[in-house]
């Protein structure tokens, strides 16, 4: 098993790069969000990777965090979802979005990824939503898929859940509602009410 591939980019394509290590190079499936954020070739990169086999082919999908390569998985582990239908939906949203939708049941914004329809994003959503916590959604830090980004942030979950709640009896849609609670900064000194004054200032503005 290839846990990760480190070395230097030298291609890159419409869904995957050419990485080369030791003299080997090793040819990667990714999603669009990886590939918008990689460096030019030519840098040195560290892809983590997961390698499907199959009786007449071996492929290599690769993320740049740990935490893609988990959601990547988990999708693949849903009965019908194979790596081009999970590539698809972490190319359409990203893994903060992918895990607020699957949190919030939103099944619509699942179903535009390409090739998953209704009644697959229902499935998505039945079999992953009880795996994605709070935690997962609301306190991911924002503007960082990276997990050698993340900062320590503190127990302020609770308050957020109870915007979140707040927002969507104003009728937002759960979401919407999520998705505006985490671009607060939330400190331990803040209120429910604080945290929902500065998420309805984000979603003036959508």
């Amino acid at each position: 098993m290839i846990a990760y591939v480190r070395g230097i980019l030298t291609d890159k394509e419409a869904d995957s790069i050419v990485v080369e290590a030791g003299q080997v190079g090793y040819g990667i499936h990714v999603p669009m969000s990886v590939l918008e954020a990689l460096p030019p070739v030519g840098e040195e990169v560290k892809i983590y990777t997961h390698m499907a086999v199959k009786e007449d082919d071996m492929s290599l999908y690769g993320f740049l965090s740990r935490e893609e390569l988990a959601m990547f998985r988990m999708l693949i582990g849903v009965n019908k979802i194979g790596p081009k239908g999970a590539m698809g939906i972490l190319s359409a949203l990203t893994l903060s979005d992918l895990r607020m939708a699957l949190f919030t049941g939103d099944v619509k914004r699942i179903a535009k990824a390409p090739g998953i329809g209704a009644r697959t994003a229902q499935r998505l959503v039945l079999e992953l939503k009880d795996r994605i916590s709070a935690d997962d959604v609301l306190m991911q830090p924002s503007g960082s898929e990276n997990a050698a980004a993340a900062q320590t942030v503190p127990d302020v979950t609770g308050t957020a859940k109870e915007a979140v709640e707040a927002l969507t009896a104003l009728g937002y849609s759960a979401f919407e509602a999520a998705k505006a609670v985490k671009k607060v900064e939330i400190t331990e000194e803040m209120s429910t009410e604080d945290v929902l004054k500065a998420s309805l200032k984000y979603l003036a503005f959508l």
